[in-house]
């Protein structure tokens, strides 16, 4: 919708600066009404499925990548609190205009979110960021606001203070379906890295989602960062991930058909396809009932059985509009945005962050070390549920994150290297960043590690 509101106003403006391109502005403006009353006509079954299959991949070149940080906003007047929504709400404006070219946005807990504009490599996406990150940092502490990087709030409870009609939605349909406590867990006291990559051309998508799926575990286990929840050790490496696995399988899980059993067969797989049954599959979130409310939906319908019309909800058919908003409501590891979304990584703090994110750009984007990562994995590429419990305590993901990393090492550029081999020691010792986390949290008490995160 953002793009159509983009195109009127742009043609608006050209007919305003120049009357010679009225003709041409009012052009882009038919085009514009035609594409949004597009938006509004119902969708059958086969529609739907075809939008979503296009709307999967894009053909295109590897090399550009897009990170995504999030923090957990904490006052530091009172850290053990849930920062109030009025303290919440101006932080956008207020950051974004310090943060530099970062988009500010806020999750339902109020987490901080910055997604860095797309970077030629990894190396400008990870410098650009961090120096927005520390920007962030410091327009927050003129208002008394720490930002905690940990994949999970390991003190406080989790409360919705976004008000957003989406997130109330969300938080309604988690608790009618029976998911309640991971909901609220994912949606308010969890925190992510989001490495998103370009999905390559057409020829390579199968193999490229599904290396995507095959790194998933052992980066998890490298990255773990939540051990801790609501002021108590969870006895996983990611509760982040515990909370995922909680949810619906049929929006939040693996994509089935986007990963092959043996990988000498994902080559004969159909990604942008099983990206689509996915979506028709998944459960609907909520409706919309106007241009700014949305109405949960309470038992468990499909987008399929929405547009076949076994189901009216809100007494209608779905229209396009609707099939996007659903999308975005879907969250397995690997999301199929017209590029790759890797989606499984815990947030963890600055000292790690940075080689986390070039060790997954690396293994995804560099074909040497591609190629010898699939080897590394090739037996942790299932094992999610070991990756989130066990992670490094687990010696066989143990053995891959250490060669994973290894491998990145030599690949990856000069400028992170001396972060990735910092890493490496870390990962040779049997320790994520979560373990770090959870001894300094045995040391001092959740309490203080979470309010020295805030200020670091």
């Amino acid at each position: 919708m953002a793009v159509l509101h983009a195109a009127v106003a742009d043609a608006v403006d050209q007919a305003k600066a120049d009357p010679a391109n009225a003709d041409l502005a009012n052009a882009d403006l038919a085009n514009a009404d035609q594409a949004s009353a597009d938006q509004a006509q119902p969708l059958t079954v086969d529609a739907a499925f075809e939008r979503a299959q296009q709307a999967a991949l894009a053909s295109s070149v590897i090399g550009c990548v897009g990170l995504e940080l999030e923090a957990h906003l904490v006052d530091l007047d009172a850290v053990s609190e849930s920062v109030a929504w009025d303290k919440v709400d101006p932080l956008p404006a207020i950051v974004g205009a310090a943060a530099g070219q970062s988009v500010v946005s806020l999750e339902p807990g109020g987490q901080l979110e910055l997604s860095g504009v797309p970077a030629p490599d990894i190396l400008t996406s990870v410098s650009q960021l961090r120096l927005d990150a520390v920007r962030t940092r410091l327009a927050l502490a003129e208002l008394r606001l720490g930002v905690a990087y940990a994949g999970a709030d390991p003190l406080r409870p989790p409360v919705r203070v976004n008000p957003r009609p989406r997130y109330r939605a969300m938080e309604e349909h988690f608790t009618a379906t029976g998911r309640a406590v991971p909901g609220a867990v994912m949606m308010n006291s969890t925190a992510a890295m989001q490495v998103n990559l370009q999905a390559g051309p057409q020829r390579g998508w199968p193999e490229r989602v599904a290396r995507a799926y095959r790194l998933g575990p052992t980066l998890v286990a490298i990255s773990a960062s939540s051990p801790w929840l609501q002021g108590h050790d969870t006895g996983w490496k990611s509760a982040r991930q515990r909370a995922w696995s909680g949810l619906d399988g049929r929006a939040c899980g693996p994509v089935p058909g986007c990963v092959a059993l043996d990988a000498s067969s994902d080559a004969a797989l159909d990604p942008a396809s099983a990206w689509a049954r996915y979506a028709m599959a998944a459960p609907v979130a909520f409706v919309r009932t106007s241009n700014t409310e949305a109405a949960a939906v309470r038992t468990p319908v499909s987008f399929g059985q929405w547009a076949g019309g076994a189901v009216r909800l809100g007494g209608r058919a779905p229209t396009a509009a609707d099939l996007e908003i659903h999308l975005t409501t879907l969250f397995p590891p690997v999301r199929l945005r017209g590029y790759l979304e890797l989606r499984y990584l815990d947030m963890s703090a600055p000292r790690w962050w940075p080689a986390i994110a070039a060790v997954a750009a690396t293994l995804m984007d560099d074909p040497v070390a591609a190629d010898k990562a699939a080897e590394a994995t090739e037996r942790t590429a299932l094992l999610w549920t070991r990756a989130a419990r066990e992670g490094l305590a687990d010696d066989v993901l143990a053995d891959s994150a250490r060669r994973c990393v290894r491998i990145a090492a030599e690949h990856v550029p000069a400028g992170l290297a001396a972060a990735v081999a910092d890493l490496a020691d870390l990962i040779d010792s049997g320790r994520s960043p979560g373990d770090l986390l959870a001894e300094r949290i045995t040391e001092i008490g959740p309490r203080a590690a979470f309010e020295e995160l805030a200020h670091a």
